[in-house]
């Protein structure tokens, strides 16, 4: 496939080129991530670790407000904020590649300085795609399990691993999670380090990055389905996988958009 122009809203009226994306160029992104990752080893391990924190606190405020069957849908949802707080690892990559220096000063501060930038606007975006999650799978729990849910988390999950409506909630449930991760996904993948490295309206930004899956849709799903299942696995033990796995994708997630996006 022949790489496409366009031509964006940025202030300097450059032009978006695409690019193909193979599965190569998935490969050697996640390749480039596990580097920037260890190059960069305790700004990676702050930002993880804010990531990781954040997930624990949500889960003990869920059990102090004993709200235990909200735990297993909060924890599989969590993953999809995580491109917003890849911001500072979209930072370190492309400071790392331009050859610029990397100090916590320097990634902090434009981190900071998105508040005043297109990106915050995504913020929004990925809270309101959280909320449907949350909102689903309250109407699910609803419909499938009344109010017969236990109140302690272990009696919850054995209810829905032993009884039909439980499979039944859980099958309806993953189908539709899958289906909101995907279009987070084709939202945000692109997007996010889109407005990181230049000045787009977040509008243009979703749509390009919903270009870049819809125009390779296998190996942009690939590397949907490598972060969804990392991410999973790394939230097994308490969230603390998250500690690394979330740098490597963040930092791999940047490697993707330079791989599908050219600007001129």
């Amino acid at each position: 496939m022949d790489s496409q122009t366009v031509t964006t809203a940025e202030p300097q009226q450059r032009k978006i080129k695409f690019k193909p994306v193979a599965i190569s160029d998935i490969s050697n992104a996640l390749y480039k991530g596990i580097g920037d990752f260890t190059a960069n080893l305790r700004l990676g391990l702050f930002f993880g670790g804010i990531y990781t924190l954040g997930g624990l606190f949500i889960v003990a405020a869920l059990v102090v407000y004993h709200l235990p069957w909200m735990i297993i849908p909060v924890a599989i949802g969590f993953p999809l904020i995580g491109p917003f707080v890849a911001v500072g690892l979209y930072e370190i990559s492309r400071r790392r590649e331009a050859g610029e220096p990397i100090t916590w000063n320097a990634v902090l501060a434009q981190v900071f300085r998105q508040r005043e930038r297109q990106l915050s606007w995504m913020a929004f975006v990925v809270l309101f795609v959280f909320w449907i999650w949350i909102y689903q799978v309250r109407l699910l729990f609803a419909l499938f399990l009344g109010y017969k849910a236990p109140a302690e988390l272990d009696a919850l999950v054995h209810m829905i691993v032993s009884t039909t409506q439980g499979l039944m909630f859980l099958g309806v449930g993953t189908i539709v999670g899958a289906v909101i991760a995907t279009v987070l996904f084709s939202l945000t993948v692109i997007s996010m380090p889109l407005l990181l490295d230049h000045e787009f309206d977040f509008v243009t930004a979703m749509i390009s990055s919903v270009r870049v899956v819809v125009e390779n849709p296998v190996p942009m799903l690939f590397f949907g389905f490598v972060v969804g299942a990392v991410a999973v696995l790394a939230m097994l033990p308490a969230f603390m996988g998250l500690i690394v796995a979330l740098p490597i994708l963040g930092h791999a997630t940047w490697h993707v958009y330079r791989a599908a996006i050219e600007l001129e």
